[in-house]
């Protein structure tokens, strides 16, 4: 099916161009549709036989140098010297097989990601397998289950849902039905749209599937990790290394040879002499000492809770220039909490990370009791009657579980700390106006001493052109151009913190007449800032990284202004550096783009495609760099990344079957003694190569002086190599 800008539609115009109705497809119809458009599943990846690990252990070039030295001397009939070769092969390709043998193809993880179930109308109601599920048919979405293919939403009933996997933005998404402006729009402003593999967090709703299989977002993530190639930087080296041996081999060979025949010898005495300079000159140790020593630290990185998937992947971390940092659960817990309140003049700090019910609130540097101060008292309930979601914590796991919105997640747990006392149940719920993409307010009326209360929370720029009066302990006042722009101010300076802003406001008594969809006056009531806390090793972590010599940059879905606040928090941005928007790198060619990286530490508002972007420019600058993620979203910038580090808890199983190195504990500072470890490894291996190719050097000059003087060979081959492989390892 061709690109379409389905956003930009109708639901009608939808319907009509996939030649569907609002009741669905006949069942005949969908089994047509099956067969024309193929199962709406990604292409299942191979899965690598530990045969198949096994003979990947020979793709190098120095094994292949190897194998052809092992051949030349079985030919002249030096049986010993090619079993020796071959035995050291074979040792070192078992060492790699039993360190690799667990690694499983990125492809099949992201089918086995988005696997799950749907509800169609065929005729009614039935449930299927997701992967039947054809473009026109009609889905409906309830809440707790994972969406079966990308679809255009009908009707949303307050539909949530959770795309911070797949987007990188955090908190719920709010869907709407109606169509949306721009034939552009990233796909985390596609609100009326839903895609495949991302999960209803709240409220149902009724959508037309518009694409399936290959051609959902996540298939083109899964297209695009098939067509990235990236090799580990070792991998690298070794090739050139390979190539520099079999010229400098080749070189001394011939010149030797001409020399030798020059001087009487015969053509196959000289041969017999250049199988032992052969010998002599490559090192067949190599590779067994390579692999130990990155086997030696692999067990070292595993007491430190750093999983290492692929051998040569330990070294490249002790070469990385760049670490490129994914907001959302690598930086922060991904646990939106309250930190900041104005209410009636006055600013108070709440203590306390993630959804823990401790911490007290901070007034003027001092902890108050929120009982004394009213302001705090009514922002509670606000809190309190529109929160909808609940929180439970997970023994098995020791983690929060959200249902519902995490903004209003935050605000319940606010709520709680100020909560007093006879105020322990919620009064009966009037009237909802769930909160709307359009209006970006929710509101409540409740049951209040027999009146009408009503609540509304939302966007500050909003809630603000709502009120007509402002709330003070002793009285409210008018709403005058003044006090706006004092509010509009204390908004802005919350923002720049790198708080989520929203403002809340009541009217105690409202009239039935205005229990519809347009709100009676409101008289404004403070602010509440919002962040997503910072892991609290992070900032520490950091300041290690950047005294190993190691840039940090951050790469976010969020706002410029709360990226840098965030950046600036974790010492990532500091004064002078550059933030760049997803928009600009949009207007940039790559080569301009790699031009500006010199100066960049913070990437805002970007989308998958962005990052691979920027990970490619800043290969293409020479840097090594490592990428984290979690999400499916940060798929393919880890396949491109050098190296590719995964969250070991929160990551999805598509960021780990695609990442070289999972962190376990998902402890950002661990990436700091992963790379100590890795350059300690870096050092050993240059130092085994000096040590390897100075010995080698010394056999050369002996058979190279022999030959000159005219004596007999001092060296056999199967002398060099007992040197090569069993002194030199």
């Amino acid at each position: 099916m061709k690109e379409t800008s389905w956003h930009t539609m109708t639901t009608a115009q939808v319907i009509e161009e996939l030649n569907s109705s609002e009741r669905g497809l006949t069942k005949e119809e969908a089994d047509l549709r099956l067969q024309k458009y193929g199962p709406n599943k990604l292409p299942a990846g191979k899965v690598d036989s530990l045969f198949s690990i096994f003979l990947q252990q020979f793709q190098s070039p120095l094994i292949y140098v190897l194998l052809g030295a092992a051949i030349i001397v079985f030919v002249v009939g030096e049986i010993a010297d090619a079993v020796i070769i071959s035995v050291v092969l074979l040792f070192n390709a078992i060492i790699g097989t039993i360190q690799e043998g667990k690694a499983k193809n990125a492809l099949l993880a992201l089918k086995n990601f988005s696997e799950t179930s749907a509800t169609v109308l065929r005729g009614g109601d039935i449930i299927i397998s997701d992967k039947d599920v054809v473009p026109g048919d009609i889905i409906i979405l309830q809440e707790g289950e994972k969406i079966p293919a990308d679809a255009r939403i009908i009707l949303s009933n307050n539909l949530k849902i959770d795309e911070a996997s797949f987007t990188g933005e955090t908190g719920a998404i709010n869907k709407i039905s109606g169509e949306l402006i721009g034939d552009d729009l990233v796909v985390s402003e596609r609100k009326n749209m839903v895609f495949k593999g991302t999960l209803a967090l709240s409220g149902n709703g009724i959508a037309v599937v518009v694409n399936t299989g290959i051609l959902t977002e996540i298939g083109k993530i899964a297209e695009k990790i098939a067509s990235i190639d990236t090799e580990i930087p070792l991998k690298v080296n070794i090739r050139y290394l390979s190539r520099i041996i079999v010229v400098v081999v080749a070189f001394i060979i011939i010149a030797l040879t001409i020399l030798g025949i020059s001087s009487g010898r015969s053509l196959m005495e000289m041969f017999t002499v250049a199988v032992a300079l052969s010998v002599s000159i490559i090192p067949e140790g190599l590779p067994v000492v390579m692999t130990l020593v990155l086997a030696t630290g692999v067990r070292k990185m595993a007491m430190h809770n750093v999983l290492v998937k692929r051998l040569h992947a330990v070294e490249a971390l002790g070469q990385t220039k760049i670490i490129a940092v994914d907001k959302t659960g690598t930086l922060t817990k991904n646990e939106m909490v309250v930190k900041h309140v104005y209410v009636d003049g006055e600013s108070f700090e709440v203590e306390g990370d993630g959804y823990e019910l401790k911490g007290g609130v901070i007034m003027r540097s001092k902890i108050i009791d929120p009982i004394n101060h009213a302001g705090l008292l009514l922002i509670g309930k606000i809190s309190a009657f529109c929160a909808n979601a609940k929180l439970s914590f997970l023994k098995e796991t020791g983690t929060w579980k959200i249902a519902g919105d995490p903004t209003e997640a935050a605000m319940q747990l606010f709520s709680e700390k100020t909560r007093q006392k006879g105020f322990e149940q919620i009064p009966s719920l009037i009237f909802e106006m769930p909160f709307d993409y359009q209006k970006k307010y929710h509101a409540t009326i409740r049951n209040v001493d027999n009146k009408n209360f009503l609540t509304v929370f939302g966007a500050p720029e909003k809630i603000l052109e709502m009120c007509k009066t402002i709330w003070h302990k002793n009285g409210a006042t008018d709403f005058n151009e003044v006090e706006k722009i004092k509010l509009e101010s204390v908004f802005l300076s919350i923002a720049k913190k790198g708080f989520r802003v929203v403002a809340c406001a009541i009217n105690e008594n409202v009239e039935e007449s205005f229990l519809t969809d347009n709100l009676p006056p409101l008289t404004f009531v403070g602010f509440l800032g919002i962040n997503d806390a910072l892991r609290v090793e992070v900032k520490d972590a950091v300041q290690k990284v950047r005294g190993a010599d190691i840039k940090v940059v951050m790469i976010t879905g969020d706002h410029r202004i709360t990226a840098q606040s965030i950046a600036a928090e974790a010492d990532i941005w500091r004064e002078g550096d550059r933030v760049i928007t997803g928009e600009e790198i949009n207007l940039m060619s790559d080569e301009a783009l790699a031009i500006e990286l010199s100066h960049v530490t913070v990437f805002a508002r970007v989308t998958p495609e962005h990052k691979l972007r920027i990970i490619q420019a800043y290969r293409s600058r020479g840097e090594i760099i490592a990428m984290t993620g979690d999400g499916v979203n940060d798929t393919p910038s880890l396949v491109a990344a050098d190296l590719g580090v995964a969250m070991g808890k929160i990551g999805t199983e598509v960021a780990k079957e695609s990442a070289d190195i999972i962190l376990l504990d998902d402890n950002f500072a661990n990436i700091v003694l992963a790379a100590e470890e890795g350059r300690g490894i870096y050092k050993s291996i240059k130092r085994v190569i000096l040590y390897l190719f100075s010995t080698n050097i010394g056999e050369v000059l002996i058979i190279s002086g022999a030959l000159l003087l005219g004596y007999p060979l001092p060296l056999l081959a199967a002398q060099i190599i007992w040197l090569n492989v069993i002194t030199d390892t």
